[in-house]
């Protein structure tokens, strides 16, 4: 028969001992503060053709201009070379915005789907970019929390090539002053409060296409 004592010793060494945190629990972005951050990252008097606090040349400010035709409305281009993000608008026009690219060949030119698009993501480096540069990412292998510091910035589109997530990225950053440059390791940036602006007129599903850098095109010539 199981007595009280029986159950009260066998619960003591069920549940005395604190549960452990697991490994690598995942990083968290914390909803209540997305306000408050975007108000962060957001210049007083914000205007996105003239606002330039961090001192960008004026070419990279967002900007509406005339889209090549035959193109697709949503569809975002990225210009490699000229540093521009393209976002093909319904009446022929497109809006464009200043970028950095990923260093050296580590930027990867072709045909995605943006499948996914998250407002303040969590971030955790790949593998490869620890296996890299271990002196940089492997303090963020278990991955980092969202918030102004994030390397993905205030919102970040998922580049996929059908099912699979191709951990590129089109995203903003904390690193204004990249822009222009290459820079990342592997995705493609954007100033904060640019990306948050374009955020709202992208939908999954829709198309980007990342052209080739300089050096490609040299190489082929």
């Amino acid at each position: 028969m199981l007595t009280r004592r029986h159950f009260l010793i066998t619960s003591a060494a069920l549940f005395s001992a604190p549960l452990a945190k697991p490994a690598g629990a995942a990083p968290v972005s914390d909803r209540s503060k997305w306000t408050s951050w975007d108000r962060q990252v957001t210049p007083a008097n914000y205007d996105p053709a003239t606002s330039n606090p961090w001192g960008l040349h004026a070419r990279f400010l967002p900007q509406s201009v005339q889209a090549n035709d035959g193109l697709t409305a949503g569809d975002i281009h990225v210009d490699a070379v000229a540093r521009y993000l393209y976002h093909i608008q319904s009446d022929g026009t497109a809006m464009r915005y200043g970028v950095a690219i990923a260093k050296g060949n580590l930027y990867e030119p072709g045909t995605y789907a943006i499948r996914r698009k998250t407002k303040w993501p969590t971030w955790t480096p790949t593998a490869q970019m620890i296996k890299r540069e271990p002196s940089v990412y492997k303090q963020h292998e278990n991955g980092m929390n969202g918030g102004p510091s994030n390397p993905l910035g205030s919102r970040a589109f998922y580049l996929y090539v059908r099912n699979r997530d191709t951990y590129l990225r089109i995203h903003g950053s904390p690193s204004p002053r990249s822009i222009g440059g290459r820079a990342s390791s592997g995705c493609v940036r954007m100033v904060m409060p640019h990306i948050n602006d374009l955020y709202e007129n992208v939908a999954t599903g829709s198309t980007a296409h990342l052209h080739p850098p300089e050096d490609s095109i040299t190489s082929r010539a």
